[in-house]
This record gives structure tokens, sequence and C-alpha cells, in this order.
């Protein structure tokens, strides 16, 4: 993708957005019915937890594809009320950029451009389960990338995010 001017130098750095699509969904209510029941008499919170992790994948040609993965748990007490998982990716055109620069595209920018997307969707989901609304709080991926670019300086693992809320 990288264009050759008529001095044989490399064209400007180009990032170009080819595609935004659902891999995967799915959504399960294991203890339904009796789970609207418990909700609406109990006085517990439900408690949310966020699982959040992306991949970026080389598919040639100076084009990766980016998929943010999004998984919902809502438990109340010790039973599950729902489990909302969604894979949203991109397809994105990257050309002319150092190779620190364009694993910061993947890792921050990209995420950060598909999240909305994905948000949306686990949003729909929960609502057409037949629970209560629920949007997922914004999200800082450049924070996320330079903590993963200092845990992977000291030697660790890269593990999906888990967040509460």
């Amino acid at each position: 993708m990288a264009e050759i001017n008529a001095n044989g130098q490399a064209g400007q750095p180009q990032l170009v957005l080819q595609k935004i699509y659902v891999k995967d969904a799915s959504f399960e209510a294991p203890n339904a019915p009796q789970i609207f029941q418990e909700m609406g008499d109990n006085e517990q919170q439900p408690q949310v937890q966020l699982n959040l992790g992306h991949k970026a994948t080389d598919i040639g040609g100076d084009m990766y594809e980016v998929v943010l993965s999004l998984t919902l748990t809502c438990n109340l007490g010790e039973r599950t009320a729902y489990l909302a998982e969604v894979h949203q990716a991109g397809i994105f055109g990257i050309a002319g950029f150092s190779d620190e620069d364009r694993d910061g595209i993947l890792g921050s920018y990209c995420p950060n451009l598909l999240f909305p997307y994905g948000r949306q969707m686990v949003s729909s989901m929960i609502q057409e389960g037949g629970f209560p609304p629920f949007l997922l709080q914004p999200i800082n991926f450049d924070a996320l990338y330079a903590e993963q670019q200092r845990t992977q300086a000291v030697g660790g693992s890269e593990e999906p995010r888990t967040l509460n809320s």
C-alpha cells in the first residue's frame, strides 16, 4: 500500500479503515426466567465484570485485522444473570509507519475506533435479552496500551484485561 513517488522515496504514511464488522457475538441468560424474579425481589446489587482484549493479525498487503473482544458478565450473588460477548472487528490499511508507530496504531487507535460499535452491540444484546439497559463506560486504550508496553518490557505476560463495575 505504500506508494513510491518519482524520486524513489516512499510517500506519506497511510491509515485507512477498510471495514468494520461483527466477527462473533453471543448472549446467554443461563438462569432465566428465575433470575428476573430474583433481580426484582433482591436488594443485592448485580455485579458486572468486563473482560477486554484485542488481537491484531497481519493479513498481507499492509492490511491488518484488529479484533476487540468484550465479554460482560453480570452476577447476582452466586448466580449468573447474563453473559454477553462480542468480537468487534475491523480491517485497516496501515503503511509507511515505523514498526513502533504501527504497533501503537494497532494497540490503541484501532481498538478505540472499534469500541463504540462493540459497546452498542453489547448494550443491544443485554436489552433484547430482557435486562435493564447497560452502557459500558469509555475506555482509555492509550493508557492500556502504555501499561501493556511497560508490562512486556519487564517480562510480563499479555492477558485480557478485567474491569469491574
